[in-house]
């Protein structure tokens, strides 16, 4: 044997285990690509009708959107109808009220003043009177200057 039948015998079984390498690959690759369609038409088959589903889903949540945003739109009404309401009943009795505090205030001033100006006159009468020089005539003078602040 020579050396180039040599060469050929390497070269022809280097060329076989890489044709038989080549085969088992192509068959794995087969087989995976297989699998990944069977995957694929088991996803379409099980998305199809979840992609239904899904589509009802969303129209239903549309509807009810409409639904919430005509409730706000009626609560906006009922909100500017109280608002406007009030207002309205604000400037209605805010007047007459406000006279009948004053009224009011100024009948319990008038009562404070009759009935207090006489229960001092009374304590005037029943205290004794001091006259200890000039500190007590200064405290009586102050005390008949903030009572009169009091009964005006």
């Amino acid at each position: 044997m020579s050396a180039g039948d040599l060469a050929a015998v390497v070269v022809s079984v280097v060329m076989i285990v890489a044709i038989v390498a080549l085969a088992v690959l192509v068959q794995s690759l087969l087989r995976t690509l297989g699998e990944a369609r069977a995957t694929l038409e088991r996803v379409r088959i099980e998305a199809m009708p979840l992609m239904g589903e899904m589509r009802d889903t969303v129209e239903r949540a549309g509807i009810e959107v409409d639904r919430v945003d005509d409730l706000l739109e009626t609560a906006e009404s009922i909100s500017a109808t109280v608002e406007s309401a009030s207002r309205l009943g604000y400037l209605a009795f805010r007047a007459p009220v406000i006279r009948v505090v004053a009224f009011g205030r100024g009948v319990g001033r008038g009562t404070r003043a009759l009935t207090g100006r006489s229960a001092r006159i009374d304590e005037r009468r029943s205290l004794p009177r001091r006259r200890a020089g000039r500190g007590a005539n200064r405290r009586s003078r102050s005390r008949r200057s903030s009572a009169s602040k009091r009964a005006a």
